[in-house]
Parts: structure tokens; sequence; C-alpha cells
């Protein structure tokens, strides 16, 4: 990077030409949005200034929200964020819905999963960070110290050792969990299956929020149950007001929301709004089931605290899962059910007896051995830079008045394209290019989010990825209405 002096004569202060340098940057693109900065060693030396005044510029433009330190990293360029691009908030359901969604579902889901094609529809952060290398070393090695044994059925309830290292994982936060009080599933979304059964019946009303995982919305027709969408802040979660207006007007007997960061639109649940989000529904006598399978893919500066922590009755549930971590194809999830412990694993006998050995070993053994740990701190860093370079891509290519969520987390990135375009015309506009997304309708019990699309930035990102977005937004204009 090539810089140009700062002037000693000149008639401002240095450290402040130093901050009209780096926006000049910005401005000219000679500096990216997620791009890191010299360092202030470095930065000093090219411009002949001391370590102290580079100092006070980057504090200066941290303050200003231009750039943004990262611990152990650096500084980076942030992404200019206008408060008039991200999503619009959606108005409260006034009832709630019989949800009839799933052959749309499918027909989405069999689409996106074509080889080939580029995939911006599927979910899926460990391709950002493949963990495939360190996950056969660490099989190879459950293989030759566990033998045929690693092949048998595994515990009902999960393998124990695998647990304990969950259940101290939970210690950082306070929350102290009684072995038999967890249980490991196939995935997350056996675990949301199984705590649904435990305190819902078919015809009760749940609480979901909007726009939502659409395999939640499918779990939720698949069990005969009602829908009502509360509306999501794309910065905050779910808008907390419209959950108690809801908790006032309906008998809700559950709500099931993305606690930490949120899928589709990829927002932070700050810990004090968790909090009251608790102390609410509690309040209320109504059970909260918390998917928090994105938690530890935060970009904020520290992890949310699960839901879990703030419970005073016994009432929230929580689910989770290393298929959004280390290995999607593993299956291997978990269930907190407390008092509903024993109801839960009744369920999970009869839905599929148990959850994979070998794999509960493997992750077990993975985990052991730091390379988790190591392995999801990349993870996050490369998600948190192809956010960047998706944002900045969007804004260059899709057409003027997109509105784009800023995730905090997670994988994916919501688009309104605006009351003129069809995101299925789009979805099959874009597919027959080799180019896979998720439209907006599926992530509604109703028929929200018609011009709205969902986008993964879980990828290898390169050339191919850029060229795919610039594509896509010459096919939205195709789509209008």
């Amino acid at each position: 990077m090539i810089l140009k002096a700062v002037s000693h004569q000149g008639h401002e202060f240095l450290y402040q030409q130093v901050i009209q340098l780096i926006r000049d940057m910005s401005a000219q693109q000679a500096l990216l949005p997620s791009e890191k900065l010299p360092s202030l060693r470095k930065m000093a030396s090219n411009l002949n200034i001391s370590i102290p005044t580079v100092k006070q510029a980057y504090q200066a433009l941290e303050d200003q929200g231009v750039i943004e330190a990262r611990e152990k990293s650096g500084y980076f360029l942030k992404a200019v964020n206008m408060a008039s691009s991200l999503p619009k908030r959606v108005k409260l359901s006034r009832e709630p819905v019989i949800v009839n969604k799933q052959a749309l579902i499918e027909q989405v889901y069999t689409a996106i999963h074509q080889a080939h094609v580029v995939p911006f529809g599927v979910a899926n952060p460990v391709a950002a960070a493949p963990t495939d290398k360190a996950l056969a070393r660490n099989m190879r090695r459950v293989m030759t110290l566990a033998g045929s044994s690693a092949i048998n059925y595994g515990p009902l309830d999960g393998y124990a050792p695998l647990k304990k290292q969950l259940i101290h994982r939970y210690l950082d936060f306070g929350i102290g969990i009684n072995m038999d009080e967890m249980v490991i599933t196939n995935g997350a979304q056996e675990a949301l299956a199984i705590a649904l059964k435990c305190v819902t019946k078919p015809g009760d009303v749940v609480a979901i929020e909007s726009p939502c995982y659409h395999g939640i919305i499918e779990l939720i027709e698949s069990l005969g149950l009602k829908a009502l969408e509360i509306p999501l802040c794309p910065d905050n979660g779910i808008w907390l007001n419209d959950l108690a207006q809801a908790l006032n007007e309906h008998d809700i007997k559950a709500c099931l929301f993305s606690t930490a960061i949120s899928n589709p639109v990829g927002s932070f649940m700050p810990d004090k709004n968790r909090e009251q989000l608790v102390e609410l529904v509690e309040s209320h006598n109504v059970v909260l089931i918390e998917d928090d399978v994105y938690g530890d893919l935060y970009f904020t500066p520290k992890r949310g605290t699960p839901a879990i922590a703030y419970s005073k009755k016994g009432l929230v549930l929580s689910c989770s899962s290393f298929s959004k971590t280390a290995a999607p194809s593993y299956r291997v999830g978990w269930l907190i059910a407390g008092k509903f412990a024993g109801q839960a694993r009744r369920y999970k006998r009869a839905l599929s007896c148990s959850t994979s050995l070998i794999n509960q070993w493997t992750l077990s053994e993975f985990v052991f051995s730091g390379e988790y740990d190591r392995n999801l701190k990349v993870l996050r860093q490369r998600l948190r830079t192809n956010k960047e370079h998706m944002r900045r891509c969007l804004q260059q290519a899709m057409p003027k008045g997109t509105r784009i969520s800023d995730p905090q987390g997670g994988c994916v990135i919501w688009l309104d394209l605006g009351c003129e375009y069809d995101s299925q015309k789009l979805f099959s506009l874009a597919l027959e290019v080799g180019i896979s997304i998720t439209p907006g309708l599926i992530f509604s019990a109703s028929n929200k989010y018609k011009s709205c699309i969902r986008l993964s930035y879980g990828v290898q990102w390169g050339e191919q990825i850029e060229q795919a977005i610039v594509t896509l937004g010459k096919l939205t204009l195709l789509a209008k209405k």
C-alpha cells in the first residue's frame, strides 16, 4: 500500500492529516471495507511520523465509526452503513396462521442443493474454513483407539465425554447444567422438534420471529402448530414491545427465537435485550425455545450469553449444534431440556434412538485437542471478511434502493429489492445461469417478503463469487413484476 507523505509544515495537526489520508483512500477505493490498515509502526515509518500520532488518528477514526479495532488483529476499515439502507420494520401479525409452506420449501430446497451452482442459497458457514482434514485425523485416531466399538449404537442421550465438554463450555457463562438435562440430537433441527413436542400439542400457537428460518416454519407445519410472526429488528433481534403485545392478546404456548444471531437477517440480540426477553415470556408462564445454532459465529466483541442463563422459572430450553461451526454432515446437535429432560429423552428414543457415536466421538476429540476453537476463530474472521466483501459488491451491483442487512454474525445476508421486484422470478432466473439464492417467501409463515432474498457468504471467496454477484444484479432488473 503506497501512502502519500503528510506535511510537517501544514496548517493541520499531523494526526488530522492521517485521518484525512485514510478517508481519501477509502473514498478512492484504495482501501476497501474489511481491509486491514497498516500497523501503527508501519504507518509511522511510511509517513515519517511518531507511533503515538498514528495511534491518536486511528483512535479518532474508531470513535467516528470509520475503522474498528479487532483484538490481536489490528485496525480494519468499516463498511458505511446508512440506517435508510437497512431492511424496514414489518408490522406485527394480527392473528396466528396455519402454516402451508412445505411444498414451496421442498421446491426451493431441491433446487438450491444442485451440484455445480454458486451456493448463495445454502447457509453453510463451514465452507469458508473447511474442517475436513482435521476431522479426518481425529476420526482415524478414534478408529485406532476404539476399534469396532466406535461403530456401535451410542447412548440414548449422547456420548458422555462430549456432553461433559459442552457442559464445561456453558460454565464460561456461569450456566450450570446437569448431565441428565442435556440430550445429544441429530442436529439442531431434531433438538428443536423435540423441544416443541415437549411443550406443545397440535393446534397450539407458537410465536416465531419474522423473517424466520424456513426449517422452523416447516417444523411448525409438520407438528400441526399455528405460527404467530413477531417482527425482527435488523440490529437487535425481535421487537420486545411487539412480543409483549402478542403475549397479551394471544394464547401463546411457546416462543421459538434465534436468541443470539438470527437467520436470515443476521441481527444480534444484546445480552440486556435477551435478559428482558426471558423475563417477559416467563412472566406470562410461556416457554422460550432458543435456537442458538449461530451463537459462536459472532462478529461483535464478545459472544452473546445464552438465554438459558437468565431463566428463573426453568421455562427456557436451549438448542444448538456443530453443524454451523464444524461439520454439517455429522448431524450432531444438543438440547438442554431442564425439567423437560424426561420427556425429551422419550421423544429422542421414539424419533431416532441415538445419534451417531463415531461422529460424536470424533467431535469430542476435535474439541479436546483445541483444533475446534482454533478453527472457529479462523472461521469467524473469514466470515466477517466475506460479509464485508459481499455487502460492498451488492451495494455496487444491485438496483438503487435495495435494502441490505448488516449481519453481526452467522453467514447469511438479507436483501429487500423493493416492491416492484419478484424474488421468486429472480430465483428461477438465477438458477438457469448456475446461481442459487433463497427467495423471501419461504421465510414467512404467511406471504410476506415477496421482494426479498437471502444470500449466503459461507463460501470460499474469489473472482467467481464476485462475478456471480454482478450477474445477479443484472438478473434482478429482469425480475420486475
